[in-house]
């Protein structure tokens, strides 16, 4: 059972949570979704909202679904690395991670999301964009891109925070 609370609520450290406990992120409804492990991303107030950012390579299979919906969910299930290591590591093009992961998927506010997770970010895309070679001031994180598949960073509204009662 989850609680709405408001995205300045969030007990926690985000950047802990993202980086050292990871996140899925989410795309999709009834008709066909993905989720995919992340450790990237991160949140904070942009044009007026409570906002986060997702960061997503253009070969991931996620990234089909981003583009054609609206919304997408950032979820968190605590030091349960299991999940990680199946969403993380195989492509839902050719697994069903869902039956993997033992996941139950809850469809709802325009997205989908997952029973299991302690806190869901239902979040509205307001902006796509995908990073460029040129723009890099600081070459050094371009060590991550050697086959040059830059991230598309998109940014999203939060419109609702879930957390597991």
């Amino acid at each position: 059972m989850f609680k709405e609370i408001n995205p300045k609520e969030i007990e926690g450290n985000l950047i802990k949570a993202i980086s050292d406990e990871w996140m899925l992120i989410s795309a999709g409804d009834e008709s066909g979704y993905n989720t995919m492990t992340a450790s990237w991303g991160f949140a904070g107030e942009m044009w007026g909202n409570d906002s986060v950012v997702a960061m997503i390579r253009p070969q991931r299979y996620t990234m089909e679904f981003f583009d054609k919906n609206d919304y997408f969910t950032l979820s968190f299930y605590g030091d349960n690395k299991d999940i990680h290591r199946v969403c993380g590591s195989k492509s839902g093009r050719d697994v069903n991670k869902t039956e993997l992961t033992g996941l139950t998927p809850t469809f709802s506010d325009n997205t989908i999301y997952f029973d299991e997770a302690r806190l869901v970010l239902i979040c509205k895309k307001q902006y796509v964009s995908r990073l460029e070679e040129d723009c890099f001031i600081d070459k050094e994180p371009l060590k991550w891109y050697n086959d040059k598949d830059y991230h598309y960073m998109i940014i999203g509204k939060i419109e609702k925070v879930l957390i597991k009662e």
